[in-house]
């Protein structure tokens, strides 16, 4: 890691300190798939912490459990044992409706995939998770310009994704992630598909986005471009967290 990141990350913790405890606390977390010999232990005893305002990378070769770890952190799948609190609030304590809730007001997702609508314009896929939540009309577009702004796309606001590159689609989709103002992106190699130049713009956009909106995010990647642009790196290696 840099000295600009260990610097970053040293700051993030200062913060984290000052607001009460991090925005996510991940606690010696157990998954398991499967039973028997033929059992894939994909987490044992994971722990991890991420402060407001702090990118946090994560890097694992394929299989070591990061989709796992942002599925359990993003209250999708639930530990054989162990605990996720988010801001405040620990996940096991909420009911389906109350993950639910959660997940669409709390947590933006970026995916690889996008997961743009294809028959919705820019605006109207960045506008979904306020309609969604069934917000104010015009709150949603003042909502969805400002946003579409702060990716860059307020001149394709019209075009649907059929008719926009790889990048600018992921563009979308953190606009999209951000349009209910959540405490935690949970973004699962966001840039795969895209390449190295626009991979690199976009966690740049990230980074930009975490430090001045003051949300958490954690990101697995394995493009080592990318991790350098993190305020801090960690490693899932055997199930467990080591920092990188």
């Amino acid at each position: 890691m840099t000295q600009h990141s260990s610097t970053r990350a040293g700051a993030a913790a200062v913060l984290a300190e000052r607001s009460g405890g991090p925005m996510v606390r991940a606690e010696d977390l157990h998954r398991s798939y499967g039973t028997g010999p033929a059992a894939v232990h994909a987490l044992r005893g994971a722990s991890l912490d991420v402060a407001r305002g702090e990118l946090v990378a994560l890097k694992g070769r394929s299989g070591a459990g990061k989709t796992t770890l942002l599925n359990l952190v993003g209250g999708l799948d639930s530990p054989d044992r162990g605990r996720v609190v988010i801001d405040g609030t620990d996940l096991a304590t909420l009911g389906e409706n109350g993950l639910l809730e959660l997940r669409r007001d709390r947590i933006g997702f970026i995916f690889q995939s996008f997961g743009l609508i294809p028959i919705l314009s820019a605006a109207e896929n960045v506008g979904v998770p306020l309609r969604l939540r069934k917000a104010d009309p015009r709150e949603r577009e003042e909502r969805v310009a400002l946003l579409l702004s702060l990716v860059g796309l307020t001149d394709h606001a019209a075009q649907r994704p059929g008719e926009l590159s790889g990048g600018q689609q992921q563009r979308v989709s953190i606009a999209r992630a951000l349009a209910n103002r959540p405490a935690l992106l949970i973004a699962d190699e966001p840039t795969g598909q895209l390449d190295a130049q626009t991979g690199l713009a976009v966690m740049e956009l990230l980074r930009t986005v975490v430090h001045s909106e003051g949300v958490a995010a954690l990101v697995a990647t394995h493009d080592p471009q990318l991790l350098d642009l993190a305020d801090r790196v960690v490693e899932l290696s055997d199930g467990e967290i080591t920092e990188s």
